[in-house]
């Protein structure tokens, strides 16, 4: 392993697979909410490691503070091509929430420059879905994360190669396992667009395990076609995972999924509704009044003892609320509020 902080700008670790030559070795660009380059390079590193990988994480770039992720967004590809050797044609980003969005943004602007992201619970910087990007996306959310329903309307509209992973979490990083899975992701998705070499002893690895995840977890089978097709015959798998939509009891969690969805989209929605009452004097009193009620039935459900679709549902548009509140709504008598219901729930 080589690296260490560059000019206090960035943590950087560097791994060469090889003794000899120098190698070119593909990057990750991480960025976190809070200028915390080290937090997501520890995530990543031991699949990094394992692949080869050089990580940098911005301990500029924060949530609210474009000028500085745009100064960390120049700066950390010149400071570490300086010390390392990268293969151009293989530099990604990833980010957390905020950092998500940056790293996202990053790849819209590169003109083809960004081979992928990986985005972990934000997607891209208006929160809008997109049918197709030039670059793969890696996306992951948690099961209580605020930003869940936005990744899944993400994977819904997304043609081009991309990939969501939702794990039992909140608000985070994607955990250390799930990292392996995203860069062995990239690893496949740059042997398909001829980015690397073809390592067929790799592949056959890496598609066995897929293979017996998905045979263990016939959602996964839809990934597993998607991703490989073109490396290995998978005309087999895609037969059986039609006929596994087709079945009834898919189809109706199908439908029950969806309808969560709607229900979270309409929750949000009404909360917001009452905030934007908040601006008229004649809304105002009764605004406050209902957010209260609101707010306090979310507190109550997202507390409950035992974990349920409703509690994590409780607990993803409690959280936002929160968030956005305090990112995007400047009203202390509002903020007054939801510190209060906060504080109720802790106790």
């Amino acid at each position: 392993m080589r690296g260490g902080p560059v000019a206090e700008l960035c943590a950087v670790f560097a791994f060469e697979l090889f003794e000899g030559p120098v190698l070119a070795r593909p990057v990750i660009f991480a960025f976190s909410p809070m200028a915390r380059g080290r937090g997501p390079l520890e995530r990543l590193r031991e699949a990094a490691e394992k692949y080869g990988y050089i990580l940098a994480g911005s301990n500029n770039s924060r949530n609210g503070d474009w000028p500085d992720s745009e100064a960390a967004i120049r700066s950390m590809p010149t400071d570490v091509t300086a010390r390392f050797s990268v293969d151009r044609k293989r530099v990604y980003t990833a980010g957390l929430s905020g950092g998500s969005r940056v790293a996202m943004q990053v790849a819209l602007n590169s003109g083809g420059k960004i081979a992928g992201v990986i985005a972990c619970s934000a997607g891209f910087p208006d929160a809008q879905p997109r049918k197709s990007v030039p670059f793969v996306i890696f996306a992951t959310a948690g099961t209580e994360d605020f930003n869940n329903l936005e990744m899944r309307r993400l994977d819904r509209a997304l043609n081009s190669p991309h990939r969501l992973m939702i794990f039992e979490g909140t608000h985070d990083w994607l955990p250390s396992n799930l990292a392996g899975d995203a860069i062995e992701w990239l690893e496949v998705q740059a042997m398909k667009s001829g980015l690397r070499p073809r390592d067929e002893a790799l592949l056959d690895k890496i598609f066995a395990a897929r293979v017996a995840e998905a045979s263990a977890q016939p959602s996964e089978l839809k990934a597993l076609v998607a991703d490989f097709d073109g490396l290995h015959d998978v005309t087999g798998y895609a037969a059986r995972a039609a006929e596994w939509e087709r079945q009834k009891d898919v189809q109706a969690t199908f439908k029950k999924e969806r309808f969560l969805e709607q229900r979270e989209e309409q929750m949000i929605g009404e909360v917001k509704t009452l905030e934007k009452g908040l601006g008229s004097p004649d809304k105002r009193s009764d605004s406050l009044t209902e957010l209260r009620d609101r707010l306090s039935d979310l507190s109550r459900r997202a507390n409950v003892k035992d974990d349920s679709e409703d509690r994590r549902l409780a607990r993803r548009v409690f959280h936002g609320t929160f968030v956005r509140s305090f990112e995007r709504l400047n009203d202390p008598e509002y903020q007054k509020l939801l510190n209060e219901v906060w504080a109720a729930q802790q106790k």
